[in-house]
């Protein structure tokens, strides 16, 4: 027996999630979970949960703060809805050290693109190609000293016995099931499944509805020859440059290029299920293909988010098959490649220190504590199909945006002393949530997170746009 006489060691009372250390062996303590000797395999000052945009900027920045640092991953890469997502659309990012050093590393690549214009703000706005950046993200995390395990997700948080602080996670990974300890712990599971395990609350959807904005699968695709399809393209000549229509009113492009690629679908018979589906290219004849929603889907519901990957991949493949059939500049248009998960735009909004609300927005609240800004306006996807039909995304709500500060207390858990969240699970409101969801502010909220995690952080200074 590993232990020898082990039995004379009661369980732990798992009701009361708590998990008591036992005893040493091999300078490796021993816990019971589930009436079954477990090892706690490693400590940290700092553990990571979530591996996408804001744990590695998480991470890295605890790190180089001189901290121990450990991230846990569920897929089998880091970089979350940016490489296992094929999000490809970068938004609002040139505001944080990390994202900056993100833009270096991508262009010494030669991995981001460029839109066609010289008035278009490259460094906020753009597109990249995923394995570069997975390549990025690995490299930043490695010359840091980060320690990272991939395929490996947290499955159960247990609190010490003053019930106010995380001393334990477990993980379920190749090596089994095995426990972790830490000083501090951050969620950047992107749906708060850390704070969930550790009992923390959290608010969810749209106000009154037990669902939020709808989840989106994307999927790489290729055509003979890309520069023929160029009128279809979002991010050509750029995204949000202007475009004047026979009846002489305005649109922006990529409105404009998406319902064209819409009307030919629907000229084939097809309706697909995101009413703006949109063709962004990253390479010659290579693009992110985002034609999907599914409605009504929350993080927490594994079927249910099974049932819609299986469905949107019928979608994805039904679509492209129905241009490739058209020929012409259509002519060898053929999936190559779709996401390992489906990308969530809702999360858990697990309650902190601080929320940061509708009101905020549409005053431009400021803070002594502020960590980021969150420059995008509120961008509500149709909830359901009736509501994608009448406008598929861009909806406001009602609110009128302007750029609005995000304090660190909105990083703390509430619930919890050691615990940090950072990216679209932090304490905000819906439609708060609807700004800052993109990853600009996930990286930039992810960096102040770590710098806290450190004891290195400073409020930002914003610095007013012209």
């Amino acid at each position: 027996m590993l232990l020898g006489n082990w039995q004379r060691f009661k369980p732990i009372n798992l009701e009361s999630r708590f998990i008591t250390p036992i005893r040493l062996q091999n300078n490796r303590k021993i816990v019971y979970l589930n009436a079954k000797i477990r090892i706690i395999a490693d400590w940290a000052d700092v553990i990571v949960a979530g591996g996408g945009p804001t744990g590695v900027a998480a991470a890295v920045s605890a790190a180089r703060g001189g901290k121990k640092v450990r991230l846990f991953e569920l897929q089998g890469a880091l970089g979350g809805v940016w490489t296992s997502g094929l999000l490809t659309y970068i938004f609002d990012f040139n505001k944080s050290e990390i994202g900056w050093e993100i833009i270096h590393r991508l262009d010494a690549l030669g991995a981001r693109k460029l839109d066609k214009t010289d008035t278009y703000d490259l460094q906020r706005n753009w597109v990249y190609e995923p394995e570069y950046m997975k390549f990025v993200c690995e490299e930043m995390c490695r010359e840091a000293g980060v320690k990272v395990i991939l395929q490996c997700p947290v499955v159960a948080a247990y609190r010490d016995s003053s019930n106010r602080r995380i001393e334990t996670i477990i993980t379920e990974s190749k090596s089994g099931r095995q426990a972790w300890r830490a000083e501090t712990f951050i969620d950047c599971t992107g749906d708060g499944d850390l704070a969930a395990l550790a009992g923390c609350g959290f608010d969810y959807g749209y106000p009154g509805l037990s669902y939020g904005q709808p989840a989106t699968m994307n999927a790489l695709v290729a055509v003979d020859d890309g520069d023929a399809i160029e009128e279809y393209l979002s991010n050509e000549p750029a995204m949000w440059t202007r475009v004047k229509l026979p009846d002489g009113t305005e649109t922006c492009h990529h409105i404009y290029s998406s319902h064209k690629l819409k009307a030919l679908l629907q000229a084939q018979g097809l309706d697909p299920s995101y009413g703006d589906p949109t063709l962004f290219r990253f390479h010659k004849n290579v693009f992110c293909f985002m034609a999907n929603h599914e409605y009504q889907l929350r993080v927490d519901d594994a079927e249910a988010i099974s049932d819609a990957t299986m469905r949107a991949h019928r979608e994805i493949i039904t679509l492209a098959g129905a241009l490739e059939k058209l020929g012409g500049p259509w002519k060898g248009f053929r999936v190559i490649g779709s996401a390992e998960q489906i990308g969530h735009r809702d999360a858990r909004r697990i309650h902190g220190q601080c929320t940061v609300t509708r009101d905020d927005i549409e005053n431009g609240t400021t803070f002594e504590d502020v960590c980021t800004i969150s420059r995008t306006c509120v961008d509500i996807h149709g909830l359901d199909k009736k509501m994608n039909d009448s406008k598929a995304a861009g909806n406001s709500g009602g609110v009128k945006s302007q750029p609005f500060q995000i304090p660190i207390r909105c990083c703390i858990a509430r619930d919890v002393d050691n615990l940090y969240m950072a990216g679209r699970n932090i304490s905000g409101d819906f439609y708060a949530h609807a700004s800052y969801r993109i990853t600009g502010s996930s990286v930039a909220l992810g960096e102040a997170v770590g710098k806290a995690a450190a004891g290195i952080f400073k409020p930002v200074t914003i610095v007013a746009e012209a």
